[in-house]
């Protein structure tokens, strides 16, 4: 604030002309607007590059289909047409050996899937890690070497080539009673796995406009954003579009063009909003409740209702020297039920989510009983934010 006052003050004592100084009055108002609504949001402030993603730099997925061979007799069986047994017979003959059906006949060998992930701006000649996945009925691949496989990308071209030894995290123990598994065996990693054979171009350096994508997307949140840079740029270089798109214009002649503006601005701090939403877990009894959720005023009861109900056998028998009836086994049945009283509670409108949560605790109800109270309050109108059941 002191060194805006005496910025301002420069200005004012003749040094510089005078539309100068409104161009400098006119940026440090705007910049003191925007600093005063971060400062006040400060604690669930996050920076902007944690909340937005970069047109055009992505990672691109990659797949292929191989063979590991080197297993300790947990192989895919492959004796009745497998595919694996396929695949053996053709990889041989691209080596120059011929075989026949009754030849081939090994558990060491299994057709695994390898995926991976390129990274954006991946260079021609730098290794990725590789996942391997069992395709067929292996045990597991402890101790295997993945072959030579492709990795291709959606559009069907090849981008990486796969080969190595397999790290697999788990492993099978079995006896003649007992079998441990720890881990799952049939997967394994291959750090550094994969060398990029092909590049994807996306050139940054000629860009005039760099487009956000908010990985939630919200108006106020991205509204925020671009007052945030046009703030500290001191003039209007972005603008948002929708709830999900902010356009940054590249000034000319910025110092790193667009990585620059990027790097610049991807410190900036501001506290993203979102809807109030109440997220549920039917089958777990996960209940997720945003800081925005509010009541309104509304009266809660949860009562329980037990139905106990006992089968106890008893025998039947005559009286001493009776000369009709036999003993018999009788079964009685004893139904017993219990209903709790409880009260109506009262929550007031406008509570807080801690106040929330603290009044349905106190009425000592479980996950499940709060998820029923969560959608009888939003059926009568009084919850005020949106319930999404997973």
């Amino acid at each position: 604030m002191k060194m805006l006052n005496n910025l301002a003050k420069s200005f004012n004592n003749g040094h510089h002309v005078r539309n100068w100084g409104r161009s400098i009055a006119g940026t440090a108002i705007m910049t003191l607007a925007v600093l005063g609504i971060m400062m006040q949001t400060a604690s669930g402030a996050s920076r902007i590059k944690d909340i937005v993603e970069i047109q055009g730099v992505r990672e691109n997925l990659l797949i292929g289909y191989g063979l590991v061979v080197g297993l300790n007799g947990t192989g895919d069986s492959i004796s009745d047409g497998h595919f694996t047994k396929e695949s053996l017979q053709s990889m041989l003959n691209r080596m120059g050996i011929k075989t026949t059906d009754s030849a081939v006949d090994s558990d060491n060998v299994a057709a695994v899937m390898v995926t991976a992930v390129l990274p954006p701006f991946s260079r021609q000649g730098s290794r990725i890690d590789v996942t391997v996945s069992a395709l067929g009925d292996s045990d597991s691949l402890l101790g295997g070497t993945l072959l030579v496989t492709p990795l291709l990308g959606a559009d069907g071209e090849v981008y990486a080539v796969s080969q190595g030894q397999l790290a697999v995290g788990g492993f099978t123990a079995a006896g003649a009673a007992e079998t441990i598994t720890k881990g799952v065996p049939t997967s394994a990693r291959i750090a550094n796995g994969a060398i990029i054979e092909r590049e994807l171009i996306f050139d940054m350096s000629g860009l005039e406009t760099v487009t956000l994508n908010l990985r939630n997307p919200d108006f106020t949140t991205a509204r925020r954003i671009s007052q945030a840079i046009n703030a500290f740029m001191g003039a209007s270089v972005s603008d948002a579009v929708d709830l999900s798109t902010i356009i940054m214009q590249v000034p000319e002649g910025y110092s790193g063009g667009a990585v620059g503006l990027i790097t610049d601005i991807e410190q900036l701090r501001i506290e993203p909003d979102h809807l109030a939403k109440v997220v549920i877990d039917e089958q777990s009894g996960i209940i997720v409740m945003g800081d925005n959720v509010r009541i309104s005023k509304v009266a809660i009861a949860q009562g329980n209702l037990t139905i106990r109900i006992t089968e106890a056998a008893q025998v039947s028998q005559p009286g001493p020297f009776s000369e009709v009836g036999d003993t018999t086994t009788v079964n009685r049945t004893d139904i017993d039920v219990q209903e709790d009283d409880t009260q109506l509670t009262v929550v007031d409108g406008g509570v807080t989510l801690q106040e929330l949560v603290n009044g349905l605790n106190a009425l000592g109800i479980g996950p499940r009983d709060m998820i029923t109270i969560l959608q009888a309050v939003k059926a009568a109108g009084a919850l005020q934010a949106d319930i999404e059941v997973m």
